[in-house]
């Protein structure tokens, strides 16, 4: 059966890239395809602002480059956006003419307000954020947004980006310290006209190229231990340390440093500034990677347009119901778990055992639905395909940290495998996480363990305290007894965390 393919072109200042979806058994888009061409169309746009015939053909040499591939794969319907460089020629007909005509493409110019636009909407899609300031610095333009209630509150488009200026303020590979002021300053002047950035005190989130290359410089000079930098948090110390080491290494060391695309070496510096910058003004702490961006935002808007909902009601909820498909997750069997799960842990709250927040609740929940998920690799080694597949998969919707906390409580087999399993991560978290993590895990374990045959015959938990005694009524509508051996078999787990000993009554 022929796989649904979906393209995009993103024709921007610095970078012309196509990027290839493929619908996969899940029935969402995956990325299959990622060209890039560094054509700096930027550097075309004279005085006048007319893109000069040489950018033109730059274009159209890379447009028919791209060609040879979408005609392989038989695509049709292929998405070609224009941003920033485009935007500011005051020869668009021309160039618009020149694509339609020279190439299988129809070349779409996007307005500031779309580009800003596409941005935040790949941005609430795709994390965890309710509100935040999203900053998209490209070649030629820099688009930046706030948004609360997920809902897109205020935008603005400059019309300067890291290629912009470095040819604006830097004459060298890399600024002098005289440079540096006058960016710095020139920063200063247009950023502060936004009243609506100042003290917002929210995350700032940043999206495209020069945004992901400082996350990855950070990751690699930190010997970070996860992969992937979509969700990837950094603080304002971690920015500024970013800062000093990319001003610290002459030109040809940078082109050489981990995480960095050599083809961005001289205009990383002049981006970073922009995030230093912009965090200093909203007076937040917290700098957010979304690998998603503008080509996201276009797909997301293509593909719901038939459902008039460009905003998913909830990120995570996306994510999990990917996940049940990709990986053959019994839903009502997770769904059961996850109830027996939240029954145990309010009745253990009821008697002082057990104090949880409205966050662990709902991590409780997430990872009693995706407990055993590694069994769709090995039923042997569940545990431990578990932890590896939810540590290393990007998830929608969940911070790095959090992604580990889910992975940890959803593979739970005992307190040893769960050391081994922290050990990498032990420093991120304190021992009072660290004991209620592991808690959850055993109390996920049972539950997984009172639906052993998966005929979700539980009906009610209670739970009473005999001297250090635990009791679990458990009210059944059907036979009970190779539940019953299951939960004899593992509540030992749950035994040692609480120190008490339980006992269980079923009956219906």
């Amino acid at each position: 059966m022929e796989q649904e393919k979906y393209a995009i072109i993103d024709i921007g200042s610095n970078t012309i890239r196509l990027v290839i979806y493929t619908r996969d058994k899940s029935g969402r888009f995956t990325e299959s395809e990622n060209v890039k061409a560094v054509a700096r169309l930027r550097n075309y746009l004279n005085e006048d602002n007319v893109l000069k015939q040489e950018g033109i053909d730059v274009l159209i040499k890379t447009l028919k480059s791209f060609q040879e591939v979408t005609r392989h794969h038989q695509l049709k319907d292929i998405k070609c956006v224009a941003t920033a460089a485009v935007r500011q020629a005051v020869n668009q007909d021309s160039i618009l003419a020149a694509v339609e005509k020279e190439t299988d493409f129809t070349m779409r110019i996007l307005s500031e307000f779309e580009e800003a636009n596409y941005g935040y909407l790949a941005v609430v899609n795709s994390t965890p954020f309710a509100s935040g300031i999203t900053v998209d610095i490209g070649g030629g333009s820099t688009e930046v947004t706030y948004f609360h209630n997920r809902q897109l509150i205020f935008f603005y488009s400059f019309p300067f980006g890291a290629l912009s200026l470095k040819q604006q303020f830097v004459e060298g590979n890399t600024p002098t310290k005289g440079e540096l002021r006058e960016l710095r300053s020139f920063l200063k002047e247009q950023f502060d006209q936004l009243e609506w950035l100042a003290d917002k005190r929210l995350p700032l989130i940043g999206i495209g190229g020069s945004a992901r290359n400082m996350a990855q410089i950070h990751q690699e000079h930190i010997e970070y231990p996860l992969s992937g930098v979509h969700q990837y948090m950094m603080s304002r110390d971690d920015v500024e340390e970013v800062s000093d080491l990319l001003k610290s290494v002459d030109f040809s060391e940078l082109q050489r440093l981990e995480g960095l695309s050599k083809d961005r070496a001289d205009i990383i510096i002049p981006a970073v500034e922009v995030f230093r910058y912009l965090m200093e003004l909203i007076d937040t702490k917290q700098f957010a990677l979304s690998r998603k961006g503008l080509r996201d935002g276009v797909f997301y808007e293509e593909t719901t347009k038939d459902f008039d909902l460009s905003v998913f009601p909830n990120v995570v909820e996306e994510s999990f119901h990917e996940l049940a498909i990709d990986y053959g997750i019994n839903l009502t069997h997770a769904f059961h778990v996850a109830n027996s799960a939240l029954l145990i842990s309010k009745e253990l709250e009821e008697l002082g055992l057990l104090s949880l927040e409205e966050l662990d609740y709902k991590r409780l929940k997430l990872s009693s639905a995706l407990y055993n998920l590694g069994s769709y690799i090995d039923s042997e080694s569940s545990h431990q395909h578990t932890f590896y597949l939810l540590g290393n998969r990007t998830i929608d919707g969940l911070l790095h940290k959090d992604r580990i906390v889910i992975a940890l409580m959803a593979s739970f087999k005992n307190k040893e495998v769960f050391k081994r399993n922290v050990n990498v991560y032990e420093e991120w978290f304190n021992k009072e996480e660290l004991a209620k993590y592991s808690l959850l895990g055993a109390i996920i374990k049972l539950a997984y363990s009172l639906n052993a045959t998966k005929r979700d015959i539980v009906e009610t938990i209670e739970l009473e305290e005999n001297e250090d005694k635990l009791v679990f009524s458990v009210q059944c509508r059907e036979d009970w007894k190779p539940e019953q051996y299951q939960v004899e078999k593992q509540k030992k787990h749950l035994e040692k965390q609480l120190k008490k000993t339980i006992d269980f009554k079923f009956y219906k």
